[in-house]
């Protein structure tokens, strides 16, 4: 139950393990910037104790969030050194200055075809002219906050769980499946989620995958994920996964569609992502060198 016919550990037992340990890690690094939310904040009413964040706090809330996401990304690289006994470049992290480069180019490039596309096509209106980009701390802030982000989930979600699947020799369709809802299944609990949101973080989940398969390396998923949410919210306006973030540009959403523009989840939650996503495995591929990964066997 506990052990495969090679005497280890089996993948599943070790992703729950991380999976629970990583959790913790979140709560005990978020647990001092709580604890000056809840002295300042918190607000008593006979529904309970609530905590609301506005422009005062807003700030705490932001490092608080950040320092949740260094928290599950020291742990996960500690489950993988002690627990899996495995060295940390093998988690994917050899140094790739190429991939990170053209990662970072072609999540900023998917998100600006993205808004042109609902630009030019009246789907959204711009508050502020291109012109007049409100810069701000939290423009800052908020891309150190989405390249620990990017660190965090790929390393947790591709670099260990699909190393430790594929260590156990589990078929390279199922670590593919596997990691996708996994990705997914730990965004169901945003705001204002969707089915197709959803479906598309399970799609681009994929896509980090086959990133990671075809380059030997995390670099090029870290890349795109980091500029893909950074650009998204920051940048353009849109919400990131649910979550509205202070941006440079701020947008009026004119279309009723949110097939097509995702709504207040983001453009996440529309047909227009599915469409770029699906691109960036044709570009992946020619990037790659045309590399197609094998069936089966581990990703090293």
């Amino acid at each position: 139950m506990f052990k495969n016919q090679s005497n280890q550990v089996r993948a599943g037992w070790l992703i729950l393990i991380a999976f629970i340990l990583m959790f913790v890690g979140q709560i005990l690094f978020t647990i001092p910037g709580m604890a000056v939310l809840f002295i300042t904040d918190a607000v008593i009413s006979d529904s309970g104790i609530s905590i609301e964040v506005d422009g005062s706090n807003e700030l705490i809330f932001l490092l608080t969030n950040g320092f949740g996401t260094i928290g599950g990304l020291v742990v996960t690289l500690l489950v993988w050194r002690f627990i899996n006994r495995e060295k940390l470049v093998k988690i994917g992290l050899a140094w790739r200055l190429k991939d990170l480069l053209f990662g970072l180019f072609l999540g900023a490039l998917s998100i600006t075809i993205l808004f042109c596309i609902l630009y030019l096509s009246g789907s959204i209106s711009l508050v502020n002219p291109l012109s007049e980009p409100k810069f701000s701390i939290y423009t800052g802030l908020f891309f150190i906050l989405f390249i620990f982000v990017g660190l965090f989930e790929e390393i947790f979600f591709r670099g260990y769980l699909i190393q430790t699947m594929a260590s156990r020799h589990n078929k390279k369709w199922l670590i593919y499946v596997v990691s996708a809802l996994l990705f997914s299944i730990v965004h169901s609990s945003n705001p204002n989620v969707t089915g197709l949101g959803l479906l598309n973080i399970a799609l681009v989940g994929i896509l980090f995958a086959y990133m990671f398969d075809v380059t030997k390396s995390l670099w090029l998923p870290i890349g795109y994920h980091i500029t893909w949410n950074f650009f998204q919210g920051n940048v353009f306006g849109f919400a990131v996964s649910g979550l509205a973030p202070k941006s440079i540009y701020e947008i009026n959403i004119l279309s009723d569609n949110d097939m097509i523009t995702g709504g207040e989840f983001g453009l996440e939650g529309g047909l227009m992502a599915t469409i770029i996503i699906v691109l960036g495995f044709f570009i992946t591929y020619l990037y790659s060198g045309r590399k197609t990964p094998r069936d089966s066997g581990p990703f090293w």
